[in-house]
């Protein structure tokens, strides 16, 4: 099938956490008044795109972060759990500072294995299952636009897939900033190029990773 179809993946905004922990998909955690305002400015960003198809990670942040946008394009926001933040052994805890996962002998052997990693889901894991939701939205808005709320680690492993590069990386160097996108372009089912924008403006490198 023929035409351009653009499937965006648009990071949540920045949450309301002030333990500092990695949340990872723990419930309870919202978007901080920021992070509303982070929510509007994407949406604003889309005014006047062709977007028919509005998708959601189920987490509460992510549903947020949809919901100025289907306000202003009346679509309904589908939830796929394909699009769920990655699974993390370290879920809840502080992972810099002095309290930090990595000062703590005990967990060293969860960081053993970058390459998979073995302190979480397999980048292989998360690249399928956001693949799948992808081509599923360019299916469903064929010839036009679709917006999925995502998290940071699923909307940079699928990046790094789509451009050929390697799963294993620096967590500081992601380029996929708070409430950002990651636009893949298809002429038809073909893979014709990955745009990346900042509408809420860039993200401090040395915010909690993975958030």
């Amino acid at each position: 099938m023929s035409g351009t179809t653009v499937v965006h993946l648009l990071r949540h905004g920045e949450v309301h956490n002030p333990g500092g922990v990695l949340y990872g998909r723990l419930p309870g955690f919202r978007l901080s008044t920021t992070g509303e305002a982070m929510a509007h400015a994407a949406a604003e960003w889309f005014a006047g795109r062709d977007v028919t198809h509005l998708v959601s990670s189920p987490l509460e942040r992510a549903q947020q972060t949809a919901r100025p946008l289907a306000e202003a394009t009346g679509l309904p926001v589908t939830l796929d759990d394909r699009l769920i933040e990655a699974g993390n052994a370290f879920e809840g805890m502080a992972v810099a500072g002095g309290a930090g996962v990595f000062r703590a002998t005990g967990n060293w052997w969860k960081l053993r294995n970058p390459f998979r990693p073995s302190w979480g889901e397999p980048y292989v894991e998360i690249a399928a299952r956001m693949l799948a939701a992808v081509e599923a939205a360019r299916d469903a808005a064929r010839g036009h636009e679709a917006v999925l709320v995502s998290h940071q680690l699923p909307i940079w492993t699928t990046r790094l897939h789509l451009e050929g590069r390697r799963y294993v990386h620096d967590p500081r160097r992601r380029e996929c900033a708070l409430a950002s996108v990651t636009s893949v372009t298809y002429d038809g089912d073909t893979l014709r190029g990955v745009g990346y924008a900042e509408p809420a403006g860039a993200t401090d490198p040395d915010a909690v990773p993975g958030a």
